[in-house]
């Protein structure tokens, strides 16, 4: 073989001045234990909390535990292919989901991927699933009213917004049912839903997204889904990815309602993981951080400042219970957190009250400020009267005789339950609920049987409506019942309840 020198050297001459310089420095670390969706990694001891590791065949991984000589990291997605000795690399990148206008009306996973095979989102805009809550002087008190179009709930358990209102009771009780409602009464009111699914059946999710369809409400609203079959990790961040959605049109202005179903799975899929990742556990075998996990979610919850935009986020978490205990731990821990709670009884659910609401164990911290007064003028005495009714309800099981004014609490009280019955999907306006409870303030039932008392209340809206659409108008405007306007309605009443019981004995 003959070697010609000079085309030795030309060859070596282009390789250098073709030389490309561009250095690129990664860091990568190895895999040196992999199972049950957790990977130890050595060599990375500059990543960050809440970091997107990328594994081979790109799946995601999110940095959990910062030890000394290794990293503990959950995985977000398949795991089967990965094993030991395998390279991972840093992103530099907080765990991140998609945001803005794109999301609405949207099915996403906990990473904000659509699920809803309707295409890519068209958003360039991404907010860290995790960020800090705003401050003390950013916010501003709770004092619009957030209707849920539930008059027990609008009635009793006021939710304004910025609130954190926690919907509590044993499984099958109706807790979705009050969200959803909520939900589909927000249309035309300019506010934005945000429905995060953890842990319930796909067949749930897809039951709920078709409701919601159905009545219109998909218009403004994101269904975050993180269902049963997916990995502990996807459950634990689902509702983080709903707060952040949240928070950017919270933060540009704007109401926002987010409904987390539920967190009592979130941290069940929590003490999963933390049991996986090896970290000590406290009561119940939860870790210790458990209460700090359920906090930093709802404290992003606020009413913004006129300075900061004077947009809100208004929070309603559920939790579910174990044969009505509401003193177990997960259940204290979030109390404790929200401005108050509406307990859904089993007892009332199997009795035909729907919905649920027990309304001496339900409370509203701030639900004063977050109902208009003509809700007040009508509402002020039924929480008395209800305890009252319950309290004799109780005795008159055992003893036959009873004076008339027992009687006359008693059959007030079976009325005020019927007229806080309501079907679901059946949302009522603020100026009709307040129709509807002025005839049980002003006892202008006495004359109507209980069976009848729905039929009545569907004749009187009609007819106000009909004859007097000036007594709703007026309601909705000065949101006061004047002492001019409450004469004048109850001398209507008064002649329709009349008319009312000549028709039925007619």
């Amino acid at each position: 073989m003959n070697i010609r020198p000079e085309e030795i050297s030309s060859i070596l001459k282009n390789q250098i001045e073709n030389y490309d310089k561009n250095i690129e420095a990664s860091d990568i670390g190895t895999v040196i234990e992999v199972g049950d969706g957790i990977a130890r990694v050595y060599g990375l001891k500059d990543a960050m909390v809440n970091e997107l590791l990328e594994f081979p065949g790109g799946v995601q991984g999110m940095a959990q535990n910062l030890e000394e000589d290794n990293i503990g990291c959950v995985i977000l997605g398949p795991y089967k292919h990965i094993k030991e000795g395998d390279p991972v690399k840093r992103t530099g990148r907080i765990v991140e989901v998609p945001v803005g206008e794109a999301l609405i009306g949207r099915v996403v996973n906990a990473t904000g991927q659509p699920i809803d095979g309707k295409g890519p989102i068209a958003t360039d805009k991404f907010r860290p699933v995790e960020s800090i809550a705003p401050g003390v002087i950013t916010r501003k008190g709770v004092h619009q009213p957030l209707q849920t179009g539930i008059k027990c709930i609008d009635a009793l358990v006021p939710i304004g917004k910025g609130q954190r209102e926690l919907i509590i009771g044993d499984r099958q009780t109706g807790k979705t049912a009050v969200a959803l409602d909520t939900i589909i009464n927000q249309k035309g009111k300019d506010v934005i839903c945000i429905y995060v699914a953890v842990g319930q059946k796909a067949s749930t999710v897809a039951n709920v997204v078709s409701k919601l369809e159905e009545y219109g409400a998909m218009e403004y609203s994101i269904v975050v889904a993180a269902t049963a079959s997916e990995p502990a990790p996807m459950l634990y961040i689902a509702p983080y990815a709903g707060a952040a959605m949240g928070e950017e049109f919270m933060f540009n202005g704007k109401d926002v309602l987010i409904v987390y179903d539920d967190l009592s799975k979130q941290a069940v899929a929590y003490r999963e993981l933390s049991l996986l990742l090896k970290r000590p556990p406290g009561r119940e075998a939860y870790p210790g951080d458990v209460f700090y996990l359920h906090s930093r979610l709802l404290e992003r919850s606020a009413r913004m400042n006129e300075k900061h935009g004077g947009g809100s986020i208004t929070a309603l978490p559920i939790i579910e219970t174990l044969a009505g205990d509401i003193s177990a731990y997960i259940p204290t821990n979030v109390i404790s957190i929200t401005d108050g709670q509406i307990f859904l009884q089993t007892d009332l659910f199997n009795a035909g009250q729907r919905p649920a609401v027990d309304a001496g164990l339900s409370v509203s911290r701030v639900g004063s400020s977050a109902q208009i007064k003509a809700m007040k003028q009508v509402a002020s005495s039924l929480k008395i009267e209800l305890a009252n009714y319950r309290e004799l309800q109780a005795f008159s099981q055992f003893g036959s005789d009873l004076d008339a004014a027992t009687k006359n609490v008693l059959e007030n009280g079976e009325k005020t339950m019927e007229v806080l019955k309501q079907a679901q999907y059946d949302t009522l306006s603020v100026e009709d609920e307040i129709l509807e409870l002025f005839a049980v303030k002003n006892r202008h039932l006495k004359q109507i049987s209980v069976d009848n008392i729905k039929g009545y209340l569907k004749e009187l809206k009609e007819y106000i409506h009909s004859n007097y659409p000036e007594i709703p108008s007026e309601i909705l405007e000065k949101k006061v019942i004047s002492s001019e306007l409450e004469e004048k309605m109850n001398h209507i009443y008064k002649e329709f309840s009349d008319n009312f019981v000549l028709s039925l004995n007619a």
